[in-house]
């Protein structure tokens, strides 16, 4: 066998080892170049109890729209005939839904959000309005003011995080919170989820593009994600295996050299 191919032995070897332990921290690691994925992209968040919305609406007459954009229905009638906020009127931030699921909207009063998705909130109060005949063709905008999720476990920094809208997937939930340290478990990437009144727990492998199909790859208000950190024999195995691939690294390196000096 000449030196060459010895050489070049070696330095596959080296590289093999050094490899190795790496493997399996790489995100997405059965995803094709050219190969297309599904994913949902009409997804939408849905409504739970304690979030709160942002709930505009507006009109042709802007008028018209006033005793809907003010929380408790404070507004007068002028000798003119038209409409404005009552004195000393506050405008809070946003409708908080309920223990019920309910919020207290303007002139139609309770309105169950509960388990709507926010265009379906939307569609309810633009029905509502010209059920009442209030507003012949009214626009309703609604938004999330305060979407959050909490991540836990062996990432880079614990805590809860708040979104400015409401579509975050899961690979960016993590990426927010300093992305997994060396001693997460990659293929044990939980999340919790409140679906009624029970709690759920879905788990994924982030080496898989199966978690493009998973319920929790856009997160939910409230999600809790868990990264399962190795246990301490894990890490024994680990830094075993670590130091064993650094020596043959090493070796191998120092051969080969010698070897071709000769």
């Amino acid at each position: 066998m000449s030196k060459n191919v010895l050489f070049l032995s070696f330095m596959a070897l080296w590289l093999f080892s050094s490899c190795a332990s790496r493997k399996n921290f790489v995100y997405l690691n059965d995803m094709q170049m050219g190969e297309k994925y599904l994913i949902d992209t009409k997804y939408e968040a849905e409504v739970h109890c304690d979030d709160r919305l942002s709930i505009l609406v507006s009109c042709k007459n802007p008028e018209l729209a006033i005793p809907f954009n003010i929380q408790g229905g404070n507004f007068r009638v002028n000798a003119d005939g038209s409409i404005s906020p009552e004195a000393g009127a506050v405008k809070e931030k946003g409708y908080r839904v309920d223990a019920l699921g309910d919020i207290d909207f303007p002139i139609l009063g309770k309105l169950h959000v509960e388990g709507l998705k926010i265009s379906e909130v939307k569609r309810l109060i633009e029905t509502r309005i010209k059920q009442g005949e209030y507003i012949k063709d009214p626009l309703v905008a609604v938004e999330f003011l305060n979407f959050k999720y909490t991540v836990l476990g062996a990432v880079g920094i614990n805590g809860t995080f708040t979104v400015n809208g409401d579509r975050i997937t899961l690979l960016e939930a993590i990426a927010n919170a300093g992305d997994l340290t060396s001693k997460a478990r990659i293929d044990r990437v939980k999340v919790i989820r409140e679906v009624g009144n029970e709690k759920q727990m879905f788990i994924h492998d982030l080496r898989s593009t199966d978690i493009f199909q998973s319920p929790c790859f856009y997160l939910q208000q409230n999600d809790i994600v868990y990264v399962e950190p190795r246990y301490r024999k894990k890490d024994a195995e680990d830094r075993g295996w670590q130091i064993t691939t650094v020596l043959i690294s090493l070796a191998s390196l120092v051969t080969s050299i010698l070897w071709v000096l000769k």
